[in-house]
């Protein structure tokens, strides 16, 4: 995210459609006020819950951040990465389709996960932490993960680059259709992620939000599936 980035007044509303808004800059510029403004709430009301990496005996918060390697950091990082390419498919998407149930569920997603990500990279900040670290990503869950990052697909679900260049190549139901593949595929990362950080939690804040992502994952899996039958289609993403 840049400084430099539009207002609230600049953003597109769900129905409209720009052609500047088909280039990814373009998408992440039009992203950096719903974000920073959630970055700046958590960081406005949230401190005391955020700085509180666990809980005492007695019921108190010990009110030591989280450290640089721990999952609240790691979680936060990770998350705010996997996000910012659900907003990204969802930004292409929009513009290259007019059907209105696809271009509803991308504009949803936008929103949520731009307004998750400005949380958790909040946090980040009010904890002192540096937003990337050289850690391998998903490191913090501790289960030796054996995903290779490969073409821009850092964690299990996201896209390949090839993938989004191919999804900005379509348009209609074609458009339609692998979106909502790459959607589930990506849900399904993110919900493993989500799941994995709810079972090591300590910080109680970000334990709730890691959980509200997977009950409302979960649910749009199933909104998603539901999706493709209706366009006569398969979950998974075809073999390029």
């Amino acid at each position: 995210m840049t400084a430099d980035a539009v207002t609230p007044a600049d953003a597109a509303a769900p129905g409209e459609t720009e052609e500047a808004d088909r280039t990814p800059g373009t998408a992440r510029r039009r992203l950096w006020w719903p974000a920073a403004l959630a970055a700046a709430l958590a960081l406005a009301l949230g401190v005391p819950a955020l700085v509180a990496s666990g809980t005492s005996a007695s019921g108190s918060s010990t009110l030591t951040a989280p450290a640089d390697d721990s999952p609240e950091a790691g979680f936060a990082r990770d998350m705010a990465t996997h996000h910012q390419q659900a907003v990204d498919l969802s930004f292409i998407v929009r513009d290259r389709t007019a059907d209105e149930p696809v271009r509803t569920l991308a504009f949803d997603i936008i929103n949520t996960q731009a307004n998750q990500r400005g949380m958790m990279m909040g946090w980040i900040d009010q904890w002192g932490l540096s937003q990337h670290t050289p850690a391998k990503p998903m490191a913090w869950m501790r289960m030796n993960h054996t995903y290779e990052a490969h073409d821009g697909s850092l964690m299990p679900g996201m896209a390949t680059n090839a993938q989004l260049a191919k999804l900005r190549s379509l348009s209609g139901r074609e458009a339609e259709v692998y979106y909502l593949q790459l959607m589930l595929e990506h849900h399904k990362g993110g919900v493993e992620m989500a799941q994995g950080y709810v079972d090591l939690a300590k910080n109680e804040t970000e334990k709730r939000l890691a959980q509200s992502m997977v009950n409302g994952q979960t649910s749009e899996m199933g909104l998603i599936t539901d999706m493709l039958k209706e366009r006569g289609a398969a979950p998974g993403v075809p073999a390029s």
